[in-house]
């Protein structure tokens, strides 16, 4: 019997607003998971894949990913996330982002990404999807890093 480690959640998002935003309901829904942010690719990534306490070396995450980024797309982080042989292969992506482009969509699911959510523009309806997805954080079940 292992015991359950706690889900970091990693939250790749560079507007401040939003990701107050997020983080302020995902507490509201009952997380109190460890919430990390980042707000640029390079500096989630090095966290994702080579911090001691980052999700490759010390398992289970899962990732809160916005498309647009200053530094590189959320698409390319995507790939190289759920890319063969990576050890985050099967950790749980959430892309939450402003495009509801149905081609961006198709590429992310293709790309291995778990759930698709589009920010509403709406202050209160973007706060209930974040409470709704604090929810969905509280039953999943999320696999260690291989």
């Amino acid at each position: 019997m292992n015991d359950h480690k706690t889900v970091g959640i990693v939250m790749i998002e560079d507007d401040e607003g939003h990701a107050r935003l997020i983080e302020k309901n995902i507490r509201r829904a009952g997380i109190l998971n460890d919430i990390r942010h980042f707000t640029d690719g390079t500096t989630a990534l090095d966290f994702l894949f080579n911090a001691a306490d980052g999700p490759a070396k010390s398992g289970p995450a899962m990732i809160l990913l916005d498309l647009n980024l200053p530094d590189m797309s959320g698409t390319d982080i995507l790939a190289r996330i759920k890319a063969e042989g990576s050890p985050l292969k099967r950790t749980p992506v959430v892309v939450l982002t402003t495009t509801d482009d149905k081609v961006e969509i198709e590429r992310c699911y293709d790309l291995g990404c778990n759930v698709y959510i589009t920010k509403p523009v709406n202050y209160e309806s973007f706060a209930q999807a974040i409470r709704q997805l604090g929810l969905f954080l509280s039953v999943i079940q999320v696999p260690e890093a291989e």
